[in-house]
């Protein structure tokens, strides 16, 4: 992934613009550490920072088609490249070998049509010079980040960025982009272009449940994201989601090393393992917890080479100021989880590590957070789970992205692939409800679709100690001590007196705990402009099902180690 900024029609001096263009895109070179790039064309201005997974040599952004006719930002990988390119009906000069300069030949030859045929996480702005038109748009579920803002001071200026910091200075009004949206300057409309068959939550499927296909789909999907001409590496939490993340990597990755697969096949780039034949796994946690012990044993059974990092609490306390300047956010389940991923974050570039492989979306797609447990009907459920696919990128999407971004590292999550979607969402949610009196836990459909307990002769994908490991939430499973301390250290930071006058603080998203509170004033002294909170979510529990307002899995009384 990258770092992108753009201006549409800028009405002043560009050339002394050009500078004040150049400092905002700096703002998120963390994003980008490997090359910078500048184009200006009239009084639009397009600025990139680059971190370079694929065509390496020759993929410096922003990309120029061949008359510089047409002005292109990314930040993001697009997947089936070479199939894209392979269905071209007219002769383009590619220059460079990066996956995302088809994107400029199929607009020239579909117009914004083209987006639909995208497999990968994306976001992007085109400048289209000859029609003096932008054209910006974002993935299907919003994997990668981009805002778009607007100053009363220029109307008819249109600012573009991948991170808030880049615009909060610039614009009075900043709007996080809406995934699966495309805007068009020539209409002013941002409209969706992502339109899959479970999108109306109302609608509950009745599709069968196929093991075969659901297993199949996921090894697709991890499959694709194994793209890569730079070390990569796989987050291995020793939960389900991220160990069979890893599982099922670490068989691509042996099977395509070996040659053993289809290299003909022109939907899939695997120069990764090709490349990088060793697969490497990263853990974190404090000493003892449950997510190092656990990891410990996904590793040794698949045989990676495992990077284990223990954190201290005082390390983690001490970063979470800058986790909530990374994040842009002062959501509480967000933050939690948030600083250890930054922490290891860190860790695994220092390796040389510039991808991973992460297990978000799992819970949201399956309804595998414990919360679900209370989920009065499969209608409720199956509701439930659309609402938060829809909004993972306000909370774990952002996470995965703005966490590992910090520092210049690319996560991407197979559960959130396109079509594994179309399937997963589809099945009859009687099939996703937890029902402990028929030993049905959260992801049962998941655990069993890679249960090969009924075949003596096949190779288990995972210890059942992990398949069948009940739900633990990242920021539970770092250590119970982490979230205990957060709360220990609001309660100190935070009085009681200024608890009860929030209100007259905070007029929106007003915190009703001290921890919440404790997050609302660090963002705001990074970001105190008003612009900045309406791009914020905060994730509140179903108070409705019964639910408490801790977002901790340990708050459900479902927990083996609940509060």
């Amino acid at each position: 992934m990258c770092g992108i900024f753009g201006v549409f029609n800028y009405q002043g001096d560009m050339s002394s613009y050009r500078q004040r263009a150049l400092y905002l895109s700096k703002k998120i070179r963390h994003r980008g550490p490997d090359w910078s790039g500048c184009v200006v064309k009239g009084n639009h201005i397009m600025a990139h920072e680059r971190l370079a997974i694929v065509g390496v040599d020759s993929g410096a952004q922003p990309l120029v088609n061949e008359d510089e006719s047409i002005i292109l930002c990314v930040n993001g990988e697009i997947y089936n490249h070479r199939h894209l390119r392979a269905q071209l009906k007219e002769d383009h000069k590619f220059q460079t070998h990066s996956d995302c300069e088809v994107i400029m030949h199929m607009y020239a030859e579909m117009g914004t049509d083209f987006i639909q045929h995208l497999d990968g996480m994306f976001s992007f702005v085109l400048l289209d010079v000859k029609r003096n038109r932008i054209i910006a748009a974002r993935d299907a579920i919003g994997i990668t980040t981009l805002y778009y803002g607007w100053s009363s001071k220029m109307p008819g200026t249109i600012y573009f960025a991948s991170e808030l910091k880049s615009l909060n200075e610039e614009c009075d009004k900043i709007l996080a982009f809406p995934p699966g949206h495309v805007y068009d300057s020539e209409t002013e409309q941002t409209t969706r272009w992502f339109n899959p068959t479970w999108w109306d939550g109302d609608k509950i499927p009745n599709t069968p449940l196929d093991y075969t296909v659901l297993r199949e789909s996921l090894e697709t999907a991890v499959r694709k994201r194994l793209m890569a001409e730079v070390p990569y590496g796989v987050l291995l939490s020793g939960g389900l989601d991220s160990s069979l993340i890893a599982a099922i990597a670490q068989r691509e990755t042996e099977k395509i090393a070996s040659g053993g697969a289809n290299a003909d096949d022109d939907n899939l780039d695997e120069s990764g393992p090709r490349s990088w034949p060793k697969l490497h796994s990263f853990s974190i946690g404090l000493s003892g917890s449950p997510d190092l012990v656990a990891a410990r044993e996904v590793a040794k059974h698949l045989g990676t080479i495992h990077h284990e990092y223990v954190f201290t609490l005082q390390e983690a306390l001490d970063a979470v100021a800058d986790v909530i300047y990374h994040l842009e956010t002062y959501d509480v389940t967000t933050i939690r989880a948030s600083t250890p991923m930054y922490l290891l974050s860190r860790k695994i570039k220092a390796l040389g590590v510039k991808m991973v492989l992460s297990g978000e979306g799992a819970d949201e797609v399956f309804g595998g957070y414990l919360y679900f447990h209370s989920a009065p009907d499969k209608a409720a459920f199956h509701t439930e789970t659309v609402t938060r696919v829809k909004n993972l990128h306000t909370s774990d999407c952002l996470r995965a992205n703005k966490s590992t971004m910090a520092w210049g590292l690319e996560a991407r999550v197979p559960f959130l692939d396109k079509a594994l979607l179309e399937i997963a969402m589809n099945i009859d949610p009687q099939e996703k409800i937890c029902d402990r009196s028929k030993g049905r836990m959260e992801k049962y459909i998941v655990r069993k679709a890679f249960d090969t307990s009924d075949d003596p002769t096949a190779k288990p994908y995972l210890p059942d100690s992990i398949l069948w490991r009940q739900k633990e939430q990242f920021s539970d499973g770092v250590g119970y001590g982490w979230i205990d301390k957060l709360k220990d250290v609001s309660e100190e930071t935070v009085t009681d007196e200024q608890l009860s006058k929030a209100h007259e603080k905070w007029q929106k998203d007003c915190p009703t705990t001290k921890e919440a509170y404790m997050y609302r004033t660090i963002f705001d002294s990074w970001y105190p402009q008003e612009a900045c909170t309406a791009s914020v979510v905060r994730w509140i529990p179903r108070a409705d099902w019964g639910c408490p307002e801790d977002p901790s899995g340990r708050a459900q009384k479902v927990h083996a180690s609940a509060y």
